[in-house]
C-alpha cells in the first residue's frame, strides 16, 4: 500500500509499479504510434509561443486548459485498458485523460494546479508514467517542497486538498532523457 508523500493539505501516493516492465515497454511503442499527437501554442505577453511537449485528450467530454479547448476524441481500447489501471490504483472512475509527450529533457511542463472549476473542488488524478524517468515537483502555498522520480510503470494519484494547495511542475534537464509519455486521467464534471 503506497504512502501519502505530502506533509499536509493533500494525497500524493505512488504506486511505483503500476504496470510491469514488459507491459510497459509494449504499451508505451503503441502509445508513440497511435496517439494523434498535437502540438499546442500559447499567446505569452503577446508571443505565440509552442507548448514544450505534445498533447492529446481523449474523453466523454471537452475539456479548457489554459486557454486551450480541446474537443474530446474517442477512447480507444489501450486507453481503455489504461483507464481500468489508473482505476484500481485511484479507486475512482475517470471520463477524460489528458496525455503528454516529452520527446527528451527539453520537454516541460511549468508550475501549475490542475484545478479548473470542471474538475470539482477536491479532483483526484491519476497520473500513468511510460518511458524515461522524470523529476516530479510539488510545491506548497507555504514553500515546502517534494520532489519525486516518477518511473517507467507507475501510477500517481493526487487526490483531496492537493490541487488547492499545491502546485506541480516538470523541469526541463541538462541530461538527455528518454522519451516519455504521461496520461493524467480526471473525472471532468461539467466542460469548463
Amino acid at each position: 500500500m503506497a504512502t501519502n508523500l505530502l506533509p499536509r493539505d493533500g494525497v500524493a501516493l505512488l504506486h511505483e509499479h503500476a504496470i510491469n516492465r514488459r507491459d510497459a515497454d509494449l504499451l508505451l511503442e503503441r502509445l508513440l504510434v497511435e496517439i494523434d499527437w498535437q502540438q499546442e501554442w500559447l499567446t505569452i505577453m503577446g508571443r505565440r509561443v509552442a507548448v514544450p511537449r505534445l498533447t492529446a485528450w481523449y474523453g466523454d467530454m471537452g475539456y479548457r486548459y489554459s486557454g486551450i479547448d480541446h474537443a474530446p476524441r474517442s477512447w480507444t481500447e489501450l486507453l481503455l485498458t489504461l483507464r481500468q489501471v489508473a482505476e484500481v490504483h485511484a479507486d475512482h472512475s475517470f471520463n477524460g485523460v489528458l496525455l503528454n509527450r516529452y520527446r527528451d529533457g527539453r520537454d516541460s511542463v511549468s508550475w501549475h494546479a490542475d484545478n479548473e472549476v470542471s474538475l470539482g473542488r477536491r479532483p483526484v488524478i491519476a497520473s500513468l508514467t511510460l518511458g524515461g524517468t522524470r523529476r516530479f515537483v510539488l510545491k506548497h502555498r507555504g514553500g515546502e517542497r517534494v520532489a519525486l522520480d516518477l518511473g517507467h510503470g507507475s501510477c500517481l494519484v493526487m487526490a483531496g486538498d492537493t490541487q488547492h494547495y499545491w502546485r506541480h511542475s516538470i523541469p526541463k534537464s541538462r541530461r538527455p532523457k528518454a522519451a516519455r509519455v504521461n496520461l493524467t486521467f480526471r473525472a471532468v464534471l461539467a466542460c469548463g
